[in-house]
């Protein structure tokens, strides 16, 4: 079970609401991806003229956790005001805090990103904040008190997979909290490789929403995490340097 904060879980696929071409399709993914937590940035939903249909109408809001992000904020100070839109309209404490220092790369200012997480524990959020594969960050963010760790495994929407293997390993090893990878993912091979290592969740978008039929995707990358997780659990053979016979020497018929 995914745990964040007081929230539990029996998926642990994340699944983003961005991109869809229309929102029937988008709900079809959803239900595919078995997924009980969705995220979608707050900026892009307008959430004061409910007049017009958004995909907040095609879901079931029983059955679903919602994960408001803060994309669009390149301050800590905006990130927080987006945050407490959030909440003003009912949504959910959690925040999944995206302060993007780069407009090239749309990689995570980590100092901004810090000090938004610093103010939004105070204000009482649920707290996952979106973060580079930065080691000491993640530690510092975990002393600090966030509840999950989302560390991108390559830059959003770039399909480069796991680009770097070993940071994402000491994160996880050291990690407190869930660790949640997020970006860059591009196949369901992606997603159970990042739960091979141990990763507690991932949170996907682009890599289902921009594929050729995003329902069969959401359904192929649900049973890659799922696969990834089930693998981690039994617990993989070492790697080893030379090979290893798989029958065993003793008792062998000697010709």
């Amino acid at each position: 079970m995914l745990k964040i904060g007081e929230h539990d879980f029996q998926s642990r696929l994340l699944l983003g609401t961005g991109k869809f071409d229309d929102l029937e399709v988008q709900s079809q993914a959803i239900e595919a991806s078995g997924t009980e937590v969705l995220t979608f940035a707050v900026r892009r939903l307008n959430l004061e003229e409910r007049n017009k249909k958004h995909f907040l109408d095609m879901v079931d809001l029983d059955r679903y956790t919602l994960l408001p992000n803060t994309a669009g904020a390149s301050t800590a100070e905006e990130a927080v005001r987006i945050a407490e839109l959030a909440r003003a309209s009912g949504l959910c404490d959690m925040i999944k805090v995206e302060v993007i220092g780069d407009g090239i790369t749309l990689l995570p200012d980590p100092i901004e990103t810090y000090k938004a997480c610093e103010m939004l524990l105070h204000k009482g959020f649920t707290v996952l904040p979106y973060i580079s594969d930065d080691v000491i960050l993640a530690k510092r963010l975990q002393l600090l008190g966030v509840h999950a760790v989302m560390p991108g495994a390559s830059p959003i929407g770039s399909g480069k997979g796991i680009m770097n293997p070993y940071n994402l390993e000491v994160i996880i090893e050291q990690a407190v909290v869930p660790v949640i990878v997020d970006a860059g993912l591009r196949s369901p091979s992606d997603a159970a490789r990042a739960m091979e290592m141990g990763a507690d969740a991932v949170l996907l978008n682009t890599a289902v929403s921009g594929s050729g039929y995003p329902v069969s995707m959401a359904k192929a990358m649900r049973l890659g995490v799922e696969a990834g997780r089930l693998a981690y659990e039994a617990g993989m053979i070492p790697v080893k340097r030379y090979a290893a016979a798989s029958s065993p020497a003793e008792g062998m018929v000697h010709t």
